[in-house]
């Protein structure tokens, strides 16, 4: 029996994926600025032109590369919330994990160091605002709904933690030693975070 010929929608979603598979891979190691466009699309089997027709160019794809990254992430994140019936214990769950996420090398390289040279600052907090502050303003509403968050404005509240949430990635991401560098991290932000539960942590 003849294979069934795939569909031009299935090709193309093939070849996207060849493309950040691939890409995922070489921006980690050895680095984005370390790779030229013509390693990347021989890595994925697929033309030159089949970049720039899915991607625009090398920084349309490395975009897509952190997407995929920040969307598993949020997943993940998402699963402590599912898990926890504790909404105060599930987002200091997420948060331990989050800073977990942060020591893995592929996040460090593409994430938290390539993406913001790459992109640029606004570019890398508007991809943090869409991923990280609709998750942190549903585990801040989980604690409200239960009455345990202190009178305060949900949207400002998550854009403030969303922003140190940040900045301890980067601190983990840059220091010399990236282990003590979280649990100094995690300790500060839960006792930032204690700060918005009326009962503590």
């Amino acid at each position: 029996m003849p294979t069934p010929r795939r569909s031009q929608t299935e090709r193309s979603q093939s070849t996207q994926a060849a493309l950040i598979t691939a890409a995922r891979k070489l921006f980690a190691d050895p680095g984005y600025a370390a790779v030229p466009a013509d390693e990347i699309v021989r890595a994925a089997g697929v033309t030159r032109g089949a970049l720039y027709h899915h991607f625009g160019d090398k920084q349309g794809l490395f975009r897509a590369v952190i997407e995929q990254i920040e969307t598993e992430i949020t997943e993940e994140l998402k699963a402590f919330g599912q898990a926890e019936d504790d909404p105060w214990a599930a987002a200091i769950g997420a948060l331990s994990h989050f800073l977990d996420v942060c020591l893995r090398p592929e996040v460090v390289r593409i994430s938290l160091t390539d993406a913001i040279s790459v992109l640029g600052w606004p570019a890398w907090r508007e991809l943090e605002n869409r991923y990280g502050l609709g998750l942190i303003t549903e585990f801040l509403e989980g604690v409200a709904a239960e009455g345990r968050l202190v009178d305060g404005p949900i949207p400002e509240l998550a854009q403030l933690v969303l922003s140190a949430c940040a900045e301890a990635a980067l601190m983990i991401a840059h220091a010399e030693d990236p282990e003590a560098a979280k649990e100094k991290s995690l300790a500060a932000l839960v006792a930032l975070l204690s700060g918005l539960a009326k009962d503590r942590v």
